[in-house]
């Protein structure tokens, strides 16, 4: 629970849900209309915070420099929109969608609201638990001022503020693919041409002359004899050995295009009523 104290160090501080990851920077904390306690804290979400989402504050703590809540950031985030007008408030529509968001029970919340007790009964007019912006936040005349409807208080300059919006365009950097380098093993067929020798016998026959007749009359005259030969062939012999042959990696190269971005905008125009054409002021 935040009390009434703690309400200016949640202000414009971070709001963290709790796995630690930020949503956003508290901009207004609400008060219940029946109760008086906080009941919301608007957090500024989205790109540069263009988003305003609502999340319950009443079990929310401050931790150190942060407020933290009970919820994760995709839920606040995809929270219903709520316009609060010009009094500041949250209509009984808009935080019934809210109950229902964030899965609280509204019908208890409804009957709290209402029944006798201290303060009495919900506020005429008012619709049973809405809420009022925390002082500190944007009071009524201002927010009637911004849009369009404040009427001028004596000794106050009555003049009308017009705005607008702007749109602001940024770059979010997010993941559309990967690559990978994956090595595997192939086996191919090689085909390589080598010489290979081997012997083969041939008979060879001399006549018996002087110079050899000394070693053919060397034996008996009549026997029996065998001799032998042994042929030699060479075959072919293979084995492999492993080298090196290039390194590969793979780079990223940016490459820089134009994206045109549309958009829509709101800006108010003042129309001027009972002022004669020469004296009408546009803008």
């Amino acid at each position: 629970m935040i009390t009434h104290e703690q309400i200016p160090t949640v202000l414009d501080h971070p709001v963290y849900d709790t796995d630690g990851s930020k949503i956003g920077d508290a901009k207004h904390v609400f008060l219940d209309d029946a109760t008086g306690e906080p009941e919301w804290v608007s957090v500024k979400t989205g790109l540069f915070g263009t988003s305003e989402s609502f999340v319950p504050i009443h079990d929310a703590s401050i931790v150190e420099d942060h407020l933290e809540v009970p919820y994760p950031k995709d839920t606040v985030k995809d929270a219903p929109n709520v316009d609060v007008d010009a009094g500041g408030r949250l209509s009984e529509d808009e935080e019934h969608r809210l109950y229902e968001h964030y899965g609280l029970d509204w019908g208890a919340a409804w009957q709290q609201a209402n029944q006798p007790g201290e303060g009495g009964w919900a506020h005429p007019g008012t619709a049973a638990g809405t809420t009022v912006p925390a002082r500190g936040d944007t009071d009524a005349a201002d927010a009637a001022a911004m849009s369009g409807t404040a009427r001028p208080e004596a000794g106050q300059d009555d003049a009308m503020t017009r705005s607008e919006e702007r749109m602001h365009v940024g770059i979010e950097r997010r993941e559309v693919g990967r690559a990978r380098l994956r090595k595997y093993v192939v086996t191919e067929d090689v085909q390589q041409t080598v010489p290979v020798r081997r012997e083969e016998v041939r008979v060879e026959r001399e006549p018996i002359t002087d110079e050899n007749r000394e070693a053919a009359m060397a034996g008996p005259d009549i026997s029996e004899a065998e001799h032998e030969v042994i042929l030699h062939e060479e075959r072919p012999v293979t084995e492999t050995e492993t080298v090196p042959v290039e390194r590969v990696r793979m780079t990223t190269e940016e490459h820089t295009e134009e994206e045109t971005v549309r958009g829509q905008v709101r800006k108010e125009k003042i129309d001027t009523e009972g002022v004669d054409d020469e004296d009408r002021r546009g803008t």
